[in-house]
């Protein structure tokens, strides 16, 4: 069993930043994809950006440019960089990890993007 927990969520003006973290309780180094999901208010939980292991990152169109996901295996930690945030990016950011068949979700961590 792996536990995800997510912090560095908040409340920031349109054009600012926010770095996500998602600690993991054991080695990343086994995951073959770390992922961020994120759902807004009555709508579907969408990915944001994945990573696989020693491979390489893929983002949603709405986040191109603007998120990097990356992660540090020495802290088991994954991260996402959000630059240049919008009202649009406003929803629950969930942490997602698949191992083998197994796959776990952290409990979410909010972000509001407004003025």
């Amino acid at each position: 069993q792996v536990q995800l927990v997510e912090s560095g969520g908040g409340l920031v003006q349109p054009g600012g930043s926010l770095r996500l973290s998602c600690a993991a309780s054991k080695t990343i180094d086994s995951m073959f994809f770390m992922d961020w999901y994120r759902q807004a208010p009555g709508n579907h939980r969408e990915l944001v950006a994945s990573i696989r292991s020693r491979g390489p990152a893929n983002y949603a169109d709405a986040v191109k440019g603007r998120f990097i996901i990356s992660t540090d295996p020495a802290k088991n930690t994954l991260y996402l960089q959000m630059d240049n945030l919008k009202p649009t990016d406003t929803a629950v950011y969930y942490c997602h990890a698949t191992q083998g068949t197994n796959v776990y979700w952290g409990q979410g961590t909010q972000v509001t993007v407004s003025s």
